[in-house]
């Protein structure tokens, strides 16, 4: 390196041609220290000089934005799988538990402390502007609605049983329709609410009931005899009545085709309880979260959906 400098510090000739003749100038070159001079290896990259340090560094932005990238995607799949977690474990709560009648405190605490957890991962915060996944058919899973409680324990008529409670939205319309399937021995029946509905909010709907419906009996056409029956421990042989018994199935065949050939009964509501409200704090293709009057909560399952299946 000292053998440069020295170098460098020497004049040299130059020719420069005049009008007479070439004659030799003296002139110093300029003095360039070397340790002014950074030598940075240069990538060819489609015309564009890139210097290796430059390259490194963007390779390093671009690799951390992918890795970002892909940060951001591994928690929207366990958020997703977490909230599937959630409506399964909410779901396997209602077993037994006939839509909250028959449920301990602790179970009922346990139920709510799932509710919360899945509002609070609501992947629909306007369910009102999301009416498609509103439309359908929803059947009720569980409510702490403590008016239901005497019509799921006696039902209407001894030995019938709600089978179905259920709510349809016909979003193009604005309808609702809320119904009772009852089952006996000799078949089911239904009782309905038509109502129409407002948007309040992006989570409120205001209902206003205006009709009742009282379906068509769908009676059974075939009674199965049992060969015998068991009444407090002991069984009863029924072959001896079977004639009579066979009679009664007879009888009730002909009334199930008189009786299922006439129109539903329709009635209206009075006016001062026909109107009522929901907030809807959860809602996607298969799970529907409401909130009503008095803090009451209902769960309804989208009908079709595997979480109706235990």
């Amino acid at each position: 390196m000292a053998a440069i400098q020295v170098f460098n510090q020497f004049p040299c000739k130059a020719r420069v041609k005049t009008s007479s003749n070439f004659k030799s100038i003296s002139k110093p070159l300029i003095t360039i220290p070397m340790s002014s001079i950074v030598h940075r290896p240069v990538l060819s990259t489609g015309g564009i000089a890139v210097s290796r340090a430059d390259f490194r560094v963007r390779a390093t932005e671009a690799g951390e934005r992918g890795s970002a990238a892909l940060t951001v995607a591994d928690e929207a799949i366990e958020a997703v799988e977490e909230t599937e977690r959630l409506k399964r474990s909410l779901a396997d709560s209602f077993y037994g538990i006939d839509r909250g009648l028959n449920t301990s405190s602790e179970t009922r605490a346990e139920i709510g402390d799932l509710i919360t957890q899945l509002e609070s991962k609501n992947p629909t915060p306007a369910p009102t502007d999301a009416l498609f996944l509103l439309n359908g058919k929803w059947i009720l899973a569980y409510t702490s609605f403590v008016n239901l409680f005497p019509l799921l324990s006696r039902g209407i008529l001894p030995l019938v049983k709600v089978d179905e409670i259920s709510q349809t939205i016909d979003s193009d319309n604005f309808t609702v329709q809320n119904s009772v399937r009852f089952a006996g021995p000799l078949g089911t029946n239904s009782i309905s609410t038509n109502a129409k509905f407002e948007i309040r909010s992006p989570k409120r709907v205001q209902i206003k009931f205006e009709q009742g419906v009282i379906g068509t009996p769908q009676l059974t056409d075939s009674i199965e005899i049992p060969e015998n029956v068991e009444v407090l421990g002991q069984k009863i042989d029924l072959n001896p009545i079977r004639g009579l018994l066979t009679s009664v199935q007879d009888t009730a065949s002909s009334v199930a085709r008189s009786i299922s050939s006439q129109p539903p009964l329709k009635f209206s509501l009075p006016g001062d309880k026909a109107e009522s409200w929901l907030l809807t704090t959860y809602l996607d293709k298969d799970i529907r979260i409401s909130r009503g009057d008095g803090g009451s909560v209902f769960v309804l399952i989208k009908e079709g959906s595997p979480l109706l299946n235990p």
